[in-house]
């Protein structure tokens, strides 16, 4: 079901809930947005938080229009169905304006057009991760027709977004993105995701062949999946969900995804947004593609189209990607170097603060022992609010449709913003932290000035360091191990 253009009467929050747009109300204010963004742990669909944006008009129809006769790249794939994933690098590719598309996508005669060798019923198309900066390069002003600041993230519109357009049956292989959480609108068409939690990973069987930065691939067809050759998956947990015109999904970190295109034509805008653990992960990323290229490289020189992904440009040199892994060590050695100076400084005020109260809290406490001891222990009879609701609805295991936005509030257990031990117990955690802090932190930002003109940022890594780790014993025999696993699935 479509999802309506706004919150009806009967279903509007209270007065200052969110942004007025004439007589709409969104549900979340962009502060509640990113709050649930930044803590959710599971997929979920925001509705009625795009209905004002101007890229809701974003048909393919509308962008034709706007391109004016520009060429864009079209992945071209077979209508098929069988039990091997058709990665980037077996499909064929086609330069085309959006009109062109239009026209083969209708059945038109296409003999002299771009789309001649590919039959429209037995082939799909897909002009997908179109960066709006390289799209719309002469026509910065189509970037305010995105507001990602609706959820939280001021400044970040359309130049921080890409564009997907497809046609029924247009598909991405089943892959994980090694950075931030992912925010998707659905303008045109409606799309099918199939989603695992990022602890099915073993069960997904993960592969950087064929390498693309930043997506780990899975080797699973997962709508057609050989259970023989791939018995694992059948642990994995499906969520699946149908994403609707003017509909927001939120991925959280690490969910792997499929993404299929149901409907004749497909839009979708995205954004990646970043988070704390990026800086690792970059880390991670450069070592692999270091180890990518020189072996891959060493093997046939020749044959990229093999291994790497066709949105990578090509490969690059041994000394090329030592430098990309030394920025991405520095980056993280500088990050971590602020942000634990600024983390301190802030204890530190902290800790002055709760001594400025302690009297007055004290005070508080003999006038009153009871309230007192609920004040410190925190009201942990008091669950925490579900997040959920008409306007925020979760991918549930094993769903398949969005319930309709018109049905009552979902219910939930508010798991997705408390740890193991609740919210209160995260506030003890803190406060022995304090505790520990206050007893040296004066001698850490010491330290940590004094290191500063060390810069460990400027230390070098060479292949040797890399080397190191890599043959590290227990890193071989975990290799040695997956390997062995990987051949006896031929048996």
């Amino acid at each position: 079901m479509a999802a309506s253009p706004g919150t009806t009467p009967e279903m509007a929050p209270e007065a200052g809930a969110g942004q007025v747009e004439g007589e709409h109300v969104k549900p979340f204010t962009p502060e509640k947005a990113k709050e649930i963004i930044m803590s959710l742990q599971q997929p979920a669909i925001f509705c009625n938080m795009a209905f004002d944006w101007p890229a809701q008009h974003w048909t393919v129809k509308h962008l034709s229009e706007v391109l004016h006769g520009k060429q864009i790249r079209f992945r071209m794939g077979m209508k098929r169905t069988d039990t091997v994933p058709q990665f980037e690098t077996t499909c064929g590719y086609v330069e085309a304006t959006l009109e062109e598309f239009l026209s083969w996508n209708c059945d038109q005669p296409t003999i002299y057009g771009p789309f001649r060798d590919y039959d429209h019923s037995k082939f799909w198309a897909y002009a997908d991760y179109k960066y709006f900066v390289s799209l719309f390069d002469d026509k910065a002003d189509i970037f305010q027709d995105v507001i990602w600041s609706d959820f939280g993230f001021p400044g970040r519109n359309g130049r921080e977004s890409t564009l997907w357009i497809g046609s029924m049956g247009a598909h991405t292989p089943c892959h994980l993105d090694s950075y931030g959480c992912n925010l998707v609108f659905q303008v045109q068409g409606r799309k099918r995701w199939h989603l695992f939690p990022p602890e099915d990973t073993p069960f997904l069987y993960p592969t950087r062949i064929p390498y693309e930065e930043s997506s780990v691939f899975s080797k699973i067809n997962v709508v057609n999946p050989d259970l023989k050759r791939f018995p694992q998956f059948c642990k994995a947990r499906r969520h699946m969900v149908t994403l609707n015109p003017g509909q927001v999904l939120f991925v959280p970190r690490h969910w792997w995804h499929y993404v299929e295109s149901i409907d004749p034509v497909t839009v979708s805008i995205n954004s990646w947004i970043e988070l704390e653990e990026d800086h690792q992960a970059r880390v991670e990323e450069a070592i692999t593609r270091m180890l990518v290229c020189a072996l891959k490289t060493a093997e046939d020189p020749h044959n990229t189209r093999a291994w790497l992904n066709p949105t990578e440009v090509e490969e690059t040199s041994h000394e090329v990607n030592c430098r990309y892994l030394n920025r991405a060590v520095s980056a993280l050695f500088d990050h971590y170097r602020t942000s634990k100076v600024v983390e301190i400084q802030a204890l530190r005020t902290n800790r002055e603060d709760m001594k400025k109260e302690g009297s007055d809290v004290h005070n508080h406490m003999e006038v009153g022992q009871t309230g007192g001891q609920d004040l410190l222990l925190g009201t942990g009879k008091q669950e925490a609010a579900s997040p959920f609701g008409p306007d925020l609805v979760p991918v549930i295991l094993g769903s398949e449709e969005l319930p309709s936005e018109r049905g009552g509030i979902f219910e939930g257990d508010g798991k997705d913003f408390v740890g193991e031990g609740g919210e209160h117990s995260g506030k003890l955690h803190c406060t022995k932290r304090q505790r520990m802090m206050s007893k040296s932190e004066d001698a850490v930002v010491e330290q940590i000035s004094s290191n500063s003109s060390m810069a460990p940022s400027q230390t070098f890594i060479s292949t040797d360091d890399l080397l190191d780790c890599l043959v590290n014993p227990q890193v071989t025999r975990i290799v040695a191990q997956l390997l062995i696993q990987g051949r006896s699935l031929w048996f």
